[in-house]
């Protein structure tokens, strides 16, 4: 009878091969361990023999695992991922002696240091960069659940009898807006204050002014409070109050006769050195624009589409000098979701953008706020929501530069030309141009000032389709505004402004280089084509008919398309039901 002892199995183990043993003899098996050891977890698992007795009298050696093997074994599962940021393997063989003793890593000296790997470093860079990326996933996280609990905790408490009502500033289809005082010192010009009285969207307002005040709060007005008051005899009315900022909205500003060099001494606090002309209207156009789109990128950074940009939401600070956003009734949190419902929308037209939609309607309503949080950075970048509001500013920089259009008959004659033009400014301009009264023919000056860059920022943010105009941040970045304008801007602001006039930069030579080698004048040989080929290629257009496979296709999309929309149907029934302001408890009621 033969019997393996223990020295010799793992001779035979630690020799490279694992036998099965049948009496005297042995059969050799392939290797265990012939494959490479892996960077993270060492080498593979070594088997145990154990003997069983067979009915011959004999002894069969059989190859089961070893419990500590076993162990090892979830030990390797469980520390795959800790490995792949560290780089340590603790508690996994790390070679056998020939006598037969396996030593183990966890029983070797171990640095205290962190070995980052390449693929953690990468795998890391990359989940931060999501998560911060626009609107924000996990700044969302911690203004929703932490920074709005904590305020609602703090927060002063009002009621209406706290405040004695004024001038009416305004009136909407959505609310009255007054200048009022308190209550208790109605003489103080320190307690002046805006109220709007809100029958309609009041709640999705006190949402979006209390997520700027957290968030952004330079871009709009000084939000101060909001509340539900209640009664019998009336309907539900939403209370907002803010800090007064000022009386003048930039169409007030632009109706005048005066304008722009009305807004200049607003601004400066006095008059520039220069005389009247084309140059300094410019410089009072561009610091307006430049003080618009600082407001804008602060709301789409944090996720707010605002959806009703015109003349009319935008009001001069006294105190600051500055322009900021007001009117936050139509405005779309993405965030979350709050406020954007597929097929509806919200908007003035004659400053809407032609898509109308803020996101695509195939786009489903927002699930739960955790996970809509979670997959806002991938609709963001899908339907690049921002460019709705691009194009309402592009029209106020169009309306600033040529007088004929600040009327409301004029912007929406305006609007018909281009619409014929399929909202092609350079080729409206050539359709006007010809026979262009002098207000048209100031305004084409004016943008074509320092070589047209004026006119070059207009036409990247008009446009038809959304994905092709530019963002605000790249609108900061543009060239207009290399110039020294009237508002001196924070070391910040500055700064970003530097960083993202580089990173254009670096985008505009390479693109300028891929141009220039594509429409090289020369042979295949060159790499280039030819102006003849290219030629060719801007005069190709679809033939009429398609063929069988492109029928095909065009039924499968027409299918997917049905299979969507009843999917999001039944979604937006099941939610509506379910989730309809599942927010509004974080707005008080009246006490």
């Amino acid at each position: 009878m033969y019997v393996h002892t223990s020295t010799d199995i793992m001779a035979t183990i630690s020799a490279g091969g694992v036998g099965v043993g049948f009496g005297g003899g042995s059969v050799k098996l392939n290797s265990l361990n012939s494959l490479p050891p892996s960077p993270f977890l060492g080498k593979r698992l070594k088997l145990k023999p154990l003997q069983e007795s067979t009915s011959h009298g004999s002894k069969v050696t059989i190859l089961r695992p070893n419990l500590h093997s076993t162990v090892v074994a979830g030990v390797q599962l469980v520390d795959f991922v800790h490995d792949v940021f560290l780089g340590v393997g603790v508690g996994l063989p790390c070679t056998v002696m020939e006598c037969g003793d396996m030593i183990y890593r966890s029983t070797l000296p171990r640095s205290n240091a962190l070995t980052l790997t390449i693929p953690g470093a990468v795998l890391a860079l990359g989940t931060l960069s999501y998560l911060w990326a626009t609107p924000g996933v996990a700044p969302g996280f911690w203004d929703m659940f932490v920074l709005a609990f904590v305020e609602r905790l703090f927060r002063p408490t009002y009621k209406k009898d706290d405040f004695v009502l004024g001038k009416k500033l305004g009136e909407g289809a959505f609310g009255v807006v007054y200048r009022v005082s308190w209550a208790k010192k109605p003489s103080s010009k320190e307690g002046d204050l805006v109220l709007k009285k809100a029958t309609e969207y009041g709640a999705v307002e006190i949402w979006m002014n209390e997520r700027v005040r957290r968030a952004c709060s330079n871009s709009c007005a000084d939000f101060l409070y909001g509340f539900l008051e209640k009664s019998s005899k009336k309907e539900a009315e939403y209370w907002l109050i803010w800090r007064f900022e000022g009386e003048s909205t930039l169409a007030d500003l632009i109706q005048s006769k005066e304008f722009p060099y009305n807004v200049e001494s607003m601004i400066l606090g006095e008059m520039q050195d220069l005389p009247k002309g084309l140059e300094r209207e410019n410089r009072i156009i561009q610091t307006i624009l430049r003080q618009l789109l600082f407001a804008l990128d602060g709301l789409h950074s944090t996720g707010i589409v605002h959806r009703d940009i015109k003349p009319q939401n935008v009001i001069f600070s006294e105190g600051s000098r500055t322009f900021k956003i007001i009117d936050l009734g139509a405005a779309a949190d993405l965030r979350v979701g709050i406020n954007y419902i597929p097929k509806e929308f919200l908007l003035d037209p004659r400053y809407a953008a032609p898509e109308q939609y803020i996101m695509s309607t195939q786009t489903p309503s927002a699930p739960s706020a955790p996970v809509a949080a979670a997959l806002s950075p991938v609709l963001w970048q899908l339907n690049l929501p921002d460019r709705f509001d691009i194009y309402s500013t592009g029209l106020i920089l169009l309306q600033m530069a040529f007088p004929s259009f600040r009327s409301d008959s004029g912007l929406i004659q305006f609007n018909r030309q281009l619409k014929r033009c399929d909202y092609d400014l350079i080729a409206w301009r050539k359709s006007v141009e010809p026979r262009a009264n002098g207000d048209l023919r100031r305004g084409f000056e004016l943008l074509d000032l320092d070589g047209g860059i004026g006119w070059e920022l207009l036409t990247c943010m008009v446009r038809y389709k959304a994905r092709q105009r530019v963002s605000a941040k790249a609108a900061l970045a543009h060239p207009y505004f290399d110039k020294e304008g009237l508002l001196a801007l924070s070391i910040m602001q500055n700064l970003r402004l530097q960083f993202f006039r580089a990173t254009q930069q670096d985008y505009s030579e390479a693109v300028k280089w891929i141009v220039e080698l594509m429409a090289r004048s020369g042979t295949k040989k060159d790499g280039g084509f030819t102006e003849a080929e290219l030629q060719a290629l801007k005069e190709i257009k679809p033939k009429k008919k398609a063929n069988a496979q492109r029928n095909v296709l065009a039924s499968v999309l027409r299918f997917q398309r049905k299979v969507l929309k009843t999917l999001n149907e039944s979604m937006d029934e099941f939610n509506q039901g379910r989730k309809s302001m599942w927010w509004s408890r974080w707005i008080p009621r009246e006490e």
